[in-house]
């Protein structure tokens, strides 16, 4: 009971209910979203079989932590975080790309970059770098946001002659985009970090741009730690990250990789135990805060008394 697999409520005005991989996303009167953020973790677009106590709570704490520290730069979608695994807010109109944004040549880049390409989404990167280099300036590489299917590059030309996005709704949205990293940065930079490249989504509602979505969070965002960067760089070391590669890591040695055939490892108590205390650990690091453990007694009640409290309120 100390974990949230999944919900079934049925709120006083719901009018549609949608499961993703982790969230439980519900529709109040057409106007609100309570998005349960579950304690379900996927990884090679695999839902595991066991939750993972607190893993829901340290992301959406996450998330209201930094939406609430970039509310002077964009609005915001939340109304309320009513419960540590729940945030209620405005429905929005998703522009139909995510804006990733990359100031080290991490991740997929590297990997674009390391098969010669020196272009990515439309932006030319100098020759000479190795990965995990910094980049002369953060660039943003923008993917379309698939409603089926795996999101692709795209870049911002063709997000303007497709007529994805307005031009002066993108523009607005590159602006934020750059000031939301550089504001990310800044922060993490205090607790020994460096964000490395993260994504934002963005929504219109009224007329109104809000940013929607979690951000800066382990599942969102590649963290760096600082310390030793340099040194690391130099003699060619893998970079200490702050992600939940560390998943990922266990998952391969023990057989497994989303592919047909494979089957997950056990998931033992003490497997689930670990990677919940690596979850903690990463809130701490990143916030700067200690975790706090809420009753755990029956957490998908508190979660429904919490949203209905919420509601009422509305």
């Amino acid at each position: 009971m100390d974990a949230i697999k999944e919900t079934h409520f049925n709120f006083k005005g719901q009018t549609n209910y949608y499961k993703g991989k982790v969230r439980d996303v519900y529709t109040i009167d057409n106007k609100y979203l309570a998005m349960v953020v579950t304690d379900r973790i996927s990884a090679f677009d695999v839902v595991l079989p066991e939750p993972i106590p607190y893993k829901g709570q340290v992301l959406n704490q996450i998330a209201a932590k930094f939406l609430q520290a970039t509310a002077d730069i964009v609005p915001n979608w939340v109304v309320t975080v009513p419960d540590p695994s729940v945030t209620i807010g405005r429905i929005c109109e998703p522009f139909k790309v995510e804006m990733v944004i990359r100031g080290y040549l991490a991740g997929h880049a590297a990997r674009e970059y390391a098969l010669g390409k020196r272009q990515v989404c439309g932006v030319t990167l100098p020759e000479g770098l190795k990965e995990n280099d910094i980049l002369p300036e953060p660039i943003i590489t923008p993917t379309t946001k698939a409603s089926v299917g795996h999101d692709e590059d795209i870049s911002r030309g063709e997000i303007l002659k497709q007529g994805i996005v307005s031009e002066a709704d993108y523009v607005q949205l590159e602006n934020y985009t750059r000031q939301l990293f550089k504001r990310g940065s800044e922060i993490a930079a205090k607790q020994g970090l460096i964000l490395v490249d993260t994504k934002y989504e963005f929504g219109k509602a009224g007329g109104t741009i809000y940013l929607i979505d979690e951000i800066h969070t382990p599942d969102s965002s590649r963290y760096f730690y600082s310390e030793g960067y340099a040194e690391r760089q130099k003699s060619g070391e893998a970079q200490k990250q702050l992600s939940k590669e560390f998943v990922r890591k266990w998952l391969i040695e023990n057989g497994f990789q989303g592919k047909d055939g494979q089957k997950v490892p056990e998931m033992t108590k003490e497997i689930v135990q670990s990677i919940s205390e690596r979850y903690i650990e990463l809130y701490e690091q990143i916030t700067g805060e200690t975790f706090v453990k809420p009753d755990a007694a029956d957490v998908v009640k508190r979660v429904e008394n919490s949203i209905n409290a919420a509601l009422a309120g509305l």
